[in-house]
């Protein structure tokens, strides 16, 4: 686990006297609570403890040697420049658009030690805010979720959605401290995404193994960790000031206005990072002047080996945004939707209990029948919808009818064609992992699950973790390479979606995204699989 070191004996000192007086009589944070997606619940609030054991923090930055550790470059990253790019422009674009209307509200920035302290503490894997010692100079949101897939923005959004329980303390209300008017079980979260002066954030995602939710065991846990500086949520305060947007911008923005946010044309930089020229705080750093001097709003990710932007260009690079899962209506039948290969994974919407679409069958299911009812009535779903795998399962003499789960399905006594319907399931695998071992093709027809690849794949040992074909791969191809070489996801690892398939006889070689993939004619036996992206 990395951690923020700082660098030389005396700024940790004068970081240690600022950690002792925000700890002595600094102000104290609004109570924080923690929220598993959408669905927030109250727990009891949560005192944050303060570092004062200056022995402790002393062994803490000091090698074996007694020397003083240095901060260490920047290594791998712990999120997508996707998601990160995702989640940094939801934050702004919900800031913009608060009400009442903001006047100070900042333009926010992603910031590479931010990130760094959250992928420390989401490597951790504990369902409580973290670290102890930098709790009181950042603020900090939680996000946790297992089973189907969910953006990393589901739970930036869940933040933001606490506004339906906060109440915007008004100036008059002020005398001195506001008021904070929260009807709901937890409004922190929005609070601190919406924080004028929280201009930086930082977030990581860690794949968590049986990791603890207030007392339940999740066997597979995405856990998302945003960290944001300046910190937010002072008590007494209102998180902005109401007004015409941008009317009360700091001088230091010369004007600058985007979005109804206040901005300076420096805003958005490359996030490599640098030593910086002083320390301002424990976690936010001055960037280098000849950082700031290069402005471009989707920085380009480069290897851990350290290539250039030329490099990349010699890579024959290819990106894949095809999907196999298909969004769907709550009355969208089978028989409507499936149409070429890619038909067996939905996404269905929440509240299909209410509409009045048909079900056909029971556990098989007729063609005519809505594949998201049809969904909830087996068990698969429940009414927030979700994902669904459906298996076509040729002519059935008659369908049964039944009542499951809400839902009043119709027999039929007529032969007609079927499906069947099962749930999608997530699974972290490693670079070497192949369809072969994980779900092969089997007639007529296989499913995967949605898989989770890690970083790094590009150098995965190629005699272990082979690539064989092009866009349709052989079965023995490691999936997280051939979902590389195919454009499907970076080096930076994510999810994919793996649909096996029948043989082929002959599988192309070519170079694409970095990667060297084999040719192969007649194999004996094996099947093969093709991959698509989880957008």
């Amino acid at each position: 686990m990395r951690e923020y070191l700082v660098a030389g004996g005396s700024e940790l000192q004068r970081w240690l006297r600022r950690e002792e007086a925000a700890a002595a009589g600094g102000p104290t944070d609004l109570e924080e609570r923690l929220c598993v997606g959408a669905n927030s619940q109250a727990v009891s609030a949560m005192v944050l403890p303060n570092a004062t054991l200056l022995e402790e923090l002393l062994e803490k930055y000091m090698d074996e040697d007694g020397e003083w550790w240095i901060a260490k470059q920047r290594g791998k990253r712990a999120i997508t420049d996707s998601d990160m790019q995702s989640i940094l422009d939801l934050h702004n674009k919900l800031r913009g658009q608060v009400y009442p209307p903001a006047s100070n509200m900042e333009y926010m920035t992603w910031d590479t030690e931010l990130e760094r302290s959250a992928e420390s503490w989401a490597e951790t894997c504990l369902w409580e805010h973290g670290p102890a010692s930098l709790l009181p100079s950042i603020g900090q949101n939680l996000g946790a979720h297992w089973g189907r897939y969910r953006p990393p923005t589901f739970h930036v959004q869940a933040w933001y959605d606490e506004v339906r329980d906060f109440t915007y303390p008004h100036p008059h209300e002020c005398n001195p401290y506001c008021p904070y008017k929260c009807s709901g079980p937890v409004c922190t979260h929005y609070t601190q995404v919406v924080w004028a002066t929280s201009s930086r954030i930082g977030c990581a995602i860690n794949l968590c193994h049986n990791m603890n939710i207030w007392g339940q065991i999740w066997p597979k846990a995405v856990y998302l960790v945003c960290n944001y500086s300046p910190k937010g949520n002072w008590w007494g305060h209102a998180p902005y000031k109401p007004g015409r947007p941008c009317s009360a911008c700091p001088p230091s923005f010369g004007g600058g206005c985007r979005e109804n946010l206040c901005y300076r044309e420096d805003s958005e930089r490359p996030y490599s990072p640098h030593e910086p020229e002083e320390e301002t705080n424990e976690i936010e750093r001055q960037r280098s002047k000849a950082q700031d001097a290069t402005v471009q709003s989707r920085p380009r990710a480069h290897s851990p080996s350290g290539s250039t932007g030329s490099d990349d260009s010699e890579k024959n690079e290819v990106i894949s945004t095809q999907q196999m899962s298909q969004i769907v209506s709550c009355e969208v039948r089978l028989r409507d939707q499936c149409k070429g290969t890619t038909c067996n994974r939905y996404e269905c919407p929440a509240g299909c209990l209410d509409s009045k679409a048909k079900v056909i069958g029971s556990v098989h299911y007729e063609m005519q029948s809505s594949i998201c009812k049809a969904a909830i009535h087996y068990g698969i779903l429940d009414n927030e919808g979700g994902w669904v795998d459906v298996t076509r399962q040729g002519r059935k003499n008659y369908f049964i009818k039944s009542y499951r789960n809400g839902i009043q399905s119709i027999g039929k006594y007529q032969s007609a064609n079927s499906f069947t319907v099962s749930k999608v399931t997530v699974q972290a695998i490693t670079c070497e992992t192949t369809v072969e071992q994980l779900c092969p093709f089997q007639k007529p027809a296989s499913h995967c699950p949605r898989v989770y690849c890690p970083h790094n794949c590009m150098q995965a040992n190629p005699h272990y973790a082979r690539v064989i074909g092009t866009r349709i791969y052989s079965d023995i191809s490691s999936i997280c390479r051939a979902a590389v070489h195919a454009g499907v996801v970076r080096n930076q690892g994510g999810y994919v979606d793996v649909m096996p398939v029948d043989k082929r006889k002959v599988y192309v070689a070519s170079f694409q995204n970095g990667i060297y993939s084999e040719s192969l004619q007649n194999p004996p036996g094996s099947k093969a699989f093709r991959v698509f992206a989880v957008v």
